[in-house]
């Protein structure tokens, strides 16, 4: 096929506030994996109010944000995102969100004096808030079926509850640190297109198979099953070297 007959596009929920973890890393991953096989990687900026083009997007990203910043999205997010993003992933796109744009595409969130604040729905997870922050290096044994390695690593830094409905599972289940709510071994959401987690760190450099599994995936409703082999020596020899310090 020839140069730039293909393309692949990330929309980015809220860059300029759900993006206090360093989660850039994410997007770029999912550009450069998308650009060096030959595809014309683009990206799309969602703020408030902007819903233009979001049925061009292959892969949605929702990242992290103190409680303040999920405040100022939540109603945008209602308001103006839910409908178009339901349609996107009825189609076929992909959405990975990250910590507190994982909590706000759930049932609700409860805040520790009992408030609770109505999520999208888009997935069947419910979360609580916690009194223990958790913090520190995941390794997750992944329930994905089509990577290599099994594992995930990352970074998580919430004090969030997640639990999981009967229409969600686990992404994976936890080796080492706490996942969704410290109790179930469970890390993240699988349903649908929709991947859910509290790895941060950032998540797809350091597992660069979890994104070329968004992107295959994605791609899929187009037709496009298979994905060039690239070299990721670099890539996995991080990923490695979080192993063997969390197995310390």
């Amino acid at each position: 096929m020839a140069r730039h007959q293909k393309t692949f596009t990330v929309g980015w929920l809220y860059p300029d506030l759900m993006n206090i973890y360093g989660d850039r890393g994410n997007i770029l991953t999912l550009l450069k994996r998308a650009e060096w096989r030959d595809f014309e990687a683009r990206l799309i900026e969602l703020g408030r109010g902007t819903t233009k083009r979001m049925d061009e997007v292959d892969v949605f990203f929702f990242g992290g944000g103190q409680d303040r910043e999920q405040a100022l999205v939540y109603e945008d997010l209602l308001e103006h995102k839910q409908p178009p993003l339901e349609r996107a992933v009825a189609a076929g796109a992909g959405v990975l969100a990250v910590c507190g744009g994982y909590q706000l595409l759930g049932h609700y969130y409860q805040t520790g004096e009992g408030e609770r604040f109505p999520g999208i729905g888009l997935i069947d997870v419910r979360t609580e808030a916690g009194t223990r922050r958790f913090i520190g290096d995941v390794v997750v044994d992944s329930a994905l079926v089509d990577i290599r390695p099994t594992t995930l690593v990352g970074f998580e830094n919430h004090s969030g509850r997640t639990y999981l409905g009967p229409k969600a599972k686990a992404l994976g289940r936890v080796r080492v640190g706490f996942g969704n709510n410290g109790d179930d071994h469970t890390e993240g959401c699988l349903q649908g297109g929709v991947l859910g987690t509290y790895l941060h760190g950032s998540l797809l450099p350091k597992n660069p198979h979890l994104a070329d599994h968004l992107i295959r995936s994605s791609l899929r409703r187009r037709g496009i099953t298979d994905l060039a082999a690239l070299d990721d020596t670099a890539e996995l020899a991080a990923h490695e070297k979080i192993l063997a310090r969390s197995a310390r």
